[in-house]
């Protein structure tokens, strides 16, 4: 009786303790970055002036999996294990991230956009849905716009459709900052131009500032089956234009996943890939 008569005393300590002293909320955190599964077949395809590394697991439908900018192909580990058994998945490293290599060529999504579309001509893919996080997200409607023939479903995660939609002072976030530090160290580890990590980091943040800047008659021009996603916590998107982003999309559904940030699919895998699976089976 006295240890029951106890629990919502310490309960109320604990909620008046402060936020340093608690442990943190999954949002808050940034766990390990995975790696790729075992098993399966990666090359790298001579597309667009650059090599772009990928790698290909399961069989089925074809899925492309996009990371988020500055990252690279490892961070979809755990969707990788979630989907192979349903789908034929498919991840890439973005030109200049992870293991492939760029050119003089300024960035641009539509440019990273192409890549795709080479990639896939590549690998003889004529059709695929796209899950896209962050700047994944962003090439998936991009590729939506001027693309659709090539696409059956897009699960953009955490994008935005022009700059306004990015939080300020992003940098001075804690888990935010760590991604950035983190993505340096992974840069020099897997990059055929392991020295060049800020020349490669000032020509992404040009791209940041002015792209994507689409029109609402554009975004209303899209008739691939959307869904527009992001966490409840995203410490870089602002929630407005993701759900200015999910009513201009016709037909476009809209989920905000609880207890997450921009790093859902690794603070939460298990949620990600069953909101992924859901959204791919419908």
């Amino acid at each position: 009786m006295l240890v029951r008569a106890a629990i919502p005393i310490l309960l109320s300590l604990f909620a008046a303790l402060p936020g340093a002293a608690r442990a943190a909320e999954r949002w808050q955190q940034l766990p390990p970055t995975p790696s790729l599964p075992e098993g399966g077949r990666s090359g790298y395809a001579p597309v667009n002036g650059v090599r772009l590394f990928y790698a290909i697991y399961g069989h089925g439908a074809p899925v492309i999996l996009l990371h988020g900018g500055l990252a690279n192909a490892n961070y979809w580990g755990n969707q990788i294990r979630g989907l192979e058994g349903r789908y034929e998945v498919i991840v890439m490293d973005s030109r200049g991230h992870g293991r492939s290599s760029r050119n003089a060529a300024p960035y641009s999504y539509d440019l990273m956009a192409s890549d795709v579309l080479a990639l896939m001509d590549y690998l003889h893919v004529k059709k695929a849905a796209v899950v896209g996080w962050s700047d994944g997200g962003i090439i998936a409607l991009d590729l939506a716009i001027a693309h659709p023939e090539r696409l059956t479903k897009i699960f953009a995660f955490a994008a935005n459709y022009n700059p306004s939609g990015v939080k300020p002072n992003l940098e001075s976030d804690p888990v935010f900052g760590a991604f950035i530090a983190r993505a340096g160290i992974e840069y020099r580890r897997l990059s055929p131009t392991p020295a060049q990590y800020n020349a490669f980091l000032n020509q992404i943040s040009k791209m940041w500032a002015t792209q994507p800047n689409w029109t609402a008659a554009q975004l209303r021009s899209i008739r691939v089956t959307t869904e527009i996603a992001d966490g409840d916590h995203d410490e870089a998107i602002k929630r407005s234009q993701t759900e200015e982003l999910a009513a201009l999309i016709p037909g476009a559904g809209l989920l905000i996943q609880p207890g997450v940030s921009h790093f859902s699919f690794i603070q939460a895998p298990v949620q990600f890939n069953e909101d992924v699976l859901d959204f791919l089976s419908r």
